[in-house]
C-alpha cells in the first residue's frame, strides 16, 4: 500500500471515530442552557441566535441549499447583480412551468427521459425557487469565475491530451463520481442543484463541527480547537480543513488538496475559505472564497443562502451494488475484441 493510501485510510478512520464522538455531546445540547445572544429580526419577530453549551453559535440542524440561481451570471445581464422583486416573481413563475431560460438552471428538475418521474420521489415543481435576489451565486460586478491563466489552460490541456484515447483503460481513468470516490454534490466548495442531493446535516460537539451530506452519506469533521494544518506533504481528496470562530461566523480554512480533485481546473495549490453564518432560525448564509494563484489571477467568492428543513437525511448509497465501473470496463473490452476480430478478417 502506498504512503498516500495509508494516510488516506488513517485519516478516514480518524474522521469516522471523531464523528461518532462529536455527536455524543451534541445530543444533550439545549437552547435553554445557552447564554444570551444578540437579537435579530425575522419576519417582524425577535430572534435570538441559539448557542451550544460552550457558548458557540448553534448551527445544528438539517439544511437545504436548493436554488435556481445560476452559479455564474447570464451574459445578457451584464453587471446587474440583483433582480427587482417584480423580476424575481416573474422568473419564479416561468421556472415552475419549465421555462427558466438563461437566468437559471433547472438541474434535476429538468425532464429526463431515462429517469422516472421525479414527482414520484416527492419533487414538487411549485416549490422551485431562487434563493435570493442575486443574479448569480458568484458575487461582485463580474458575477463569473475569472479567466483561467494561460499556464493553467496549458496544464489542463496537457492532462486532457494525455487521457485522450485511454478513457476506458482501467478504473483509474474514470471520473471520481463514477467510482463512488467523490460525488459532485459532496465536493467542496459545496455548490447546489435545483432539487437533488441538497440536504446537509450539521452536528456540533466541543471543538468540532461535523457536516453530514445526503449524497454518499459523506461525513466531514472539522476541528475548531486551534490546531494547525497537517504537513504539506500529506494530501487528501477534500483537503485538510481547520475551523475557527470569528464572532458568530464559523470560518473553515482548507488546504492540502491533491491535483486529482481539481476544482474547475485548479491545482494542488487550491486554498478554500468557507464561512457559515446563521442569520435567522431557518436561514444560514454559506459563503466561500476560492484562491489558486496558479489557476486564476485573483480570488473569487460565491454566496449561497441555506434554508432549514425537517429532513430526514436518508441513506444515499453509491458503492453498495455499484456495477457501473465493471459494466463500463467490460463493455470496453468487448468493443476492443470485436475491433480486433474485424482487423483479422
Amino acid at each position: 500500500m502506498s504512503h498516500r493510501s495509508l494516510v488516506s485510510t488513517a485519516a478516514l478512520a480518524a474522521l469516522v471515530l471523531v464523528a461518532l464522538l462529536a455527536q455524543t455531546p451534541a445530543a444533550g445540547q439545549t437552547q435553554s442552557s445557552a447564554p444570551k445572544a444578540t437579537a435579530a429580526t425575522t419576519a417582524g419577530k425577535a430572534w435570538t441566535l441559539p448557542r451550544t453549551p460552550d457558548g458557540k453559535p448553534d448551527l445544528q440542524g438539517i439544511w437545504t441549499d436548493n436554488t435556481l440561481t445560476p452559479f455564474e451570471r447570464p451574459k445578457n445581464l451584464g453587471a446587474k447583480e440583483f433582480y427587482t422583486d417584480e423580476e424575481l416573481v416573474e422568473l419564479t413563475k416561468r421556472a415552475r412551468t419549465g421555462n427558466v431560460g438563461e437566468e437559471g438552471d433547472l438541474g434535476a428538475a429538468r425532464p429526463q427521459a431515462v429517469r422516472y418521474d421525479l414527482e414520484l420521489y416527492g419533487f414538487d415543481p411549485s416549490k422551485l425557487r431562487f434563493s435570493s435576489k442575486r443574479t448569480s451565486l458568484i458575487v461582485g460586478p463580474e458575477g463569473v469565475v475569472p479567466p483561467m491563466l494561460p499556464a493553467a489552460r496549458e496544464r489542463n490541456a496537457e492532462r486532457a491530451a494525455k487521457d485522450k484515447g485511454h478513457e476506458f483503460d482501467s478504473y483509474a481513468n474514470r471520473p471520481l463520481s463514477e467510482r463512488c470516490v467523490l460525488m459532485n454534490q459532496e465536493r467542496i466548495p459545496m455548490t447546489p442543484g435545483a432539487n437533488e442531493g441538497n440536504l446537509l446535516q450539521i452536528v456540533q460537539g466541543a471543538g468540532y463541527v461535523t457536516l453530514v451530506h445526503e449524497i454518499d452519506h459523506s461525513t466531514r469533521v472539522i476541528p475548531t480547537d486551534g490546531r494547525p494544518h497537517i504537513p504539506q506533504n500529506m494530501r487528501l481528496w477534500q483537503g485538510d480543513s481547520v475551523g475557527r470562530w470569528e464572532g458568530n461566523t464559523l470560518v473553515v480554512d482548507t488546504t492540502n488538496f491533491t491535483n486529482l480533485t481539481a476544482y474547475r481546473g485548479s491545482s494542488e495549490k487550491l486554498h478554500l475559505v468557507e464561512r457559515f453564518t446563521r442569520t435567522a432560525d431557518d436561514t444560514m448564509v454559506y459563503q466561500f472564497t476560492v484562491e489558486d494563484p496558479t489557476t486564476w489571477a485573483k480570488p473569487w467568492t460565491a454566496e449561497i443562502p441555506w434554508t432549514k428543513t425537517k429532513g430526514p437525511v436518508y441513506e444515499w448509497a453509491c458503492h453498495e451494488g455499484n456495477t457501473m465501473i465493471s459494466t463500463i470496463l467490460r463493455g470496453a473490452r468487448v468493443a476492443e475484441a470485436e475491433a480486433a476480430q474485424k482487423k483479422t478478417k
